[in-house]
């Protein structure tokens, strides 16, 4: 028997076995002592033709003959070839072809990232799954949910959101929630007099945490009491339904996230709730707009920010105007990449936009994509978003201040505007200052909610004997 083969010239990357293979056919390989294996790793799936493949091997021969490499200045017929009959068979548009896992993963972090800076999003975020595996370089490390694999190998990049494998309420919560609202809440809270307790979810636990100690810390030096920020360090969701339940000690609860998360409060909580639900904006556009208005405000609520809450999501058109409004509209909305999804009549008028399915319409894309419908009149505009809005901004646009006092009195919403962009239901652009979110209860904290909001009355009399007769 040969002694077993080391490798003191090649950095020790892996924790190699005592086995050097010499060759192999189809899925046996041999080592250097002639000892037999099945090959069950396949190089780590990369022979997934096995070994000297009688094709692959004349193929490759063949090849080798002609050229070894073509670099992609250049057209090459055959990945072309190739590129056809894998879009034919997975029913997508194009084909990036790489040399490795690793590669694969990069180039589809990169392609994600520059999506969403297209689409508008200012900081654009990727979701991982925890104890998932993506790679070994830099980018793929960082995206990777294991500590052991970042050791040593830090700073990793940013811009990595974990939640755990088949949780779709995680993913929900994600595209929600900000690190930055515990510091908001937490501010507001204490400016108007309340203790508060924070709990964020698993996806920002880290960031949370961080801010939490440091404004409780800051809060005790400034002479507040102890636990006056209070921090719930768990973000695994079987303590909610134990929060929700403790009225003795809470006052208010105000969530923040997903359908989800809005159901398990409502089946579980003794405690009043402020709803902040999603942000389901409709503008309608009268027949007598100002059509020049019309068409910058509808391009600011969509395409200013669409990450938001306060963003249009459907644009409801009068059809007497349909016809030369909305192509106006969708050069500027093509020219700020929003999609648009229409109704069979905006479809007719838009040869471009994309049929609406039923559910486009009462749905919170929060990103550039814009469903759109012609209506008759403003009747079937306010029954539609009685429908499918969810009380949180609805806009008209129109020069006739009848239809326009008639939309403010019946549109139930937090917010309704006249001839202005929804983007502005925003406690700052109200005047309020910070919020801590936009309410779609009917209570009296209805819409942005600011220090008043957090807020309630308490009466005092000074008396001088007085009775009641």
């Amino acid at each position: 028997m040969n002694a077993p083969v080391t490798m003191p010239h090649v950095m020790p990357t892996y924790g190699r076995l005592p086995v050097a293979l010499s060759h192999g056919e189809g899925a046996r390989v041999w080592d250097t002592d002639g000892r037999r294996y099945l090959d069950a790793l396949s190089g780590i799936a990369v022979n997934t033709l096995g070994h000297k493949h009688p094709r692959l091997v004349a193929a490759l021969q063949d090849q080798v003959t002609k050229m070894i490499h073509c670099c992609n200045y250049y057209q090459v017929p055959l990945q072309e070839e190739l590129a056809a009959m894998l879009v034919e068979r997975s029913g997508l548009t194009n084909v990036f072809f790489c040399n490795s896992g690793l590669e694969a993963n990069e180039a589809a972090l990169k392609i994600a990232r520059k999506y969403g800076h297209d689409k508008g999003i200012d900081r654009a975020e990727v979701v991982v799954y925890e104890k998932a595996f993506h790679g070994r370089s830099i980018a793929t490390l960082s995206a990777t949910g294991n500590p052991k694999v970042h050791a040593g190998f830090e700073p990793l990049v940013e811009g990595f959101v974990r939640v755990p494998l088949n949780d779709i309420a995680a993913l929900e919560e994600v595209a929600r929630t900000r690190p930055n609202v515990t510091a908001d809440s937490a501010a507001l809270c204490l400016k108007s007099g309340n203790a508060c307790v924070l709990r964020g979810g698993s996806e920002a636990i880290h960031s949370n945490t961080a801010i939490a100690a440091v404004l409780a810390e800051a809060a005790e030096k400034a002479g507040l009491p102890p636990g006056a920020i209070s921090f719930v360090e768990r973000p695994d969701r079987e303590l909610v339904p134990v929060l929700l339940k403790q009225d003795r000690y809470i006052d208010l609860i105000i969530p923040r996230g997903g359908p989800s998360l809005m159901k398990t409060i409502a089946e579980h909580a003794t405690i009043p709730v402020v709803k902040h639900d999603a942000g389901i904006c409709h503008i309608y556009v009268d027949a007598d707009a100002d059509q020049a208005m019309a068409e910058a405000i509808c391009v600011n609520a969509k395409a200013q920010r669409p990450s938001t809450c306060n963003a249009m999501e459907t644009l409801l058109v009068h059809q007497t105007i349909a016809r030369t409004f909305l192509p106006r509209l969708m050069d500027k909305l093509q020219a700020a990449n929003v999609e648009v999804r229409g109704c069979p009549k905006t479809c007719q008028l838009l040869p471009t936009a994309k049929p609406a399915a039923d559910e486009d319409f009462g749905k919170e894309f929060l990103e550039l994509i814009l469903a759109v419908k012609v209506v008759k009149n403003m009747d079937e505009a306010m029954e539609h978003i009685a429908r499918y809005g969810s009380q949180h901004t609805e806009a008209i646009i129109t020069t006739n201040y009848q239809r326009a006092m008639r939309f403010l009195r019946e549109v139930d919403a937090g917010a309704v505007l006249v001839n202005a962009s929804t983007r502005l239901n925003d406690g700052y652009q109200f005047g309020l200052g910070a919020e801590i979110g936009i309410s779609t209860s009917r209570i009296h904290a209805r819409g942005p909610m600011g220090l008043e909001e957090l807020t309630c009355s308490k009466f005092i009399v000074l008396g001088s004997g007085q009775i009641r007769e």
